[in-house]
């Protein structure tokens, strides 16, 4: 572990210096140790699995009239292409299943925001008392009567209803 280049990183990533003696190296230090006997475990099983897939393939090479002197200690043939299964090396950015449930997430979206807009239209109340809804009714006749009349008298009207 590089506790100078570890520095460097933080600093460059997130702007904030930290210290070699920080505890946060202590962390790094236990993450370290965790990770590193995962991968010993992991290793091990790998190796089991390989020696166990060796021992497979040695006796399949003798029930087929094959030699194990044949071949070098340690070789295991190539399986034949209908017994392995090709690994996938890339990955799409979205698949398909997500492409699926993100269409659904955004239609459930979607039909949430309808549904609360409708609810408001639907139970919002103006707020205006009766007294002020009739007024504003009148003032909205007033306003059609007034687009009505002559031009010239409209013209004059607001000098009028200043006086």
């Amino acid at each position: 572990m590089d506790q100078q280049k570890l520095r460097s990183l933080v600093f460059e990533k997130t702007g904030v210096k930290i210290d070699v003696d920080d505890p946060v190296f202590a962390l790094v230090a236990l993450n370290e140790a965790v990770l590193e006997e995962a991968v010993e475990r992991h290793v091990a099983r790998i190796d089991a699995a390989s020696e166990n897939l060796l021992h497979v393939a040695q006796q399949q090479g003798h029930g087929h009239g094959h030699a194990a002197a044949e071949h070098p200690p340690g070789y295991v043939p190539t399986p034949s292409a209908g017994m392995v299964r090709p690994i996938a090396t890339q990955s799409s950015s979205i698949t398909p299943r997500e492409l699926r449930l993100l269409a659904m997430a955004a239609g459930i979206a979607i039909l949430s925001a309808l549904l609360v807009l409708g609810g408001q239209a639907a139970f919002h109340k103006s707020g205006l008392s009766a007294e002020q809804a009739q007024a504003l009714q009148k003032a909205e006749r007033i306003e059609r009567a007034l687009q009505q009349l002559d031009p010239k008298l409209r013209a004059q009207l607001p000098a009028e209803l200043q006086k």
